[in-house]
């Protein structure tokens, strides 16, 4: 049996009316379009984040070991046009018995430039490298953002890094390494 207070709720009760649900579907389609829109910025800018912080490592691979090799060398040659590369860095060991040389040049692999390192030791008798490696990839080609220049004692080596490939994602870095060679001893 129902008693007269519920019986008085249910005669007062309505469902919402059309306008009402109107209003509900647009802010719920509204609050969704701005979800899926604050979704897709923050994959964006993850994808640059990425990219960018790969560009990054990649100057940095760089500028560590031409540095590194560049401070260990009795002779720099830049003998590129306008790039100033393949770099050649040339020393000798302390008795004075092994010449050792390193070259670094531009080489595409699988579409993709890379920084080559290529080790020397007695390059006249052994005219193959003793090993090869590739220390950065995603290099700019271009001269004017990848080169090297050298005025004794200075080396200068400018590098840049591309990643992305063209899309709204691609992220460069470009960083200038000053490096000063070891002095001759004479």
């Amino acid at each position: 049996m129902i008693s007269p207070i519920s019986r008085l709720m249910l005669k007062n009760q309505r469902g919402f009316t059309l306008i009402e649900m109107l209003i509900v579907v647009a802010i719920g389609g509204a609050i969704a379009a701005v979800g899926s829109m604050a979704t897709r910025q923050v994959i964006l800018e993850t994808d640059r984040n990425n990219n960018h912080e790969i560009a990054v490592r990649q100057v940095q691979n760089a500028g560590f070991w031409v540095t590194r090799d560049t401070q260990t060398a009795h002779t720099v040659v830049a003998e590129g046009d306008a790039d100033g590369l393949p770099l050649t860095l040339i020393w000798q060991d302390f008795e004075g018995t092994n010449e050792y040389q390193v070259v670094y040049s531009l080489a595409e692999i699988d579409g993709v430039p890379n920084l080559k390192r290529e080790h020397y030791t007695n390059r006249t008798a052994n005219p193959d490298p003793d090993a090869t490696s590739y220390v950065a990839k995603y290099i700019n080609t271009d001269p004017l953002k990848t080169n090297c220049s050298f005025s004794s004692p200075v080396l200068t080596f400018t590098v840049t890094a591309t990643v992305g490939g063209g899309s709204l994602q691609e992220q460069s870095e470009t960083r200038v390494y000053e490096i000063t060679r070891r002095p001759d001893g004479s």
